[in-house]
């Protein structure tokens, strides 16, 4: 460099990793209980390749019952926070997840629970 007019070529090169959710276990089925008597179960939401924090968002469902009423039957629970945290080993610590169905109307239900983070992912 030093007043030499040679020309230095430089290549970068890199993988962009986008941030993911993973559940264990990958999908959900509550056991059929008599009316008005909560049902719940526990999973491990796997957060990977976040490099900041964010905040996990749960929209449940909404569902239309014969006579037209509509409830919302779900509940969930994060004991122990819903935020995502970058550890000091660069990896993201897995959050718990309660989720109970209680419902004082006959339903049945198959369908999305929609986890989103503070980007809408």
């Amino acid at each position: 460099l030093n007043d030499n007019p040679s020309h230095y070529k430089i290549t970068l090169s890199g993988t962009v990793k986008s941030p993911k959710i993973n559940f264990d276990p990958p999908f959900l089925m509550l056991m059929p209980v008599p009316l008005d008597v909560k049902t719940e179960t526990t999973i491990n939401i796997i957060p990977r390749d976040y490099l900041r924090e964010s905040r996990i968002q749960v929209e449940l469902p909404e569902l239309e019952l014969e006579d037209g009423d509509r409830i919302c039957p779900f509940s969930v629970q994060f004991p122990e926070g819903q935020d995502i945290v970058l550890s000091s080993d660069g990896t993201n610590k897995e959050l718990i997840c309660h989720i109970s169905f209680r419902s004082s109307k006959p339903v049945s239900f198959s369908g999305a629970m929609f986890f989103t983070d503070k980007e809408e992912n």
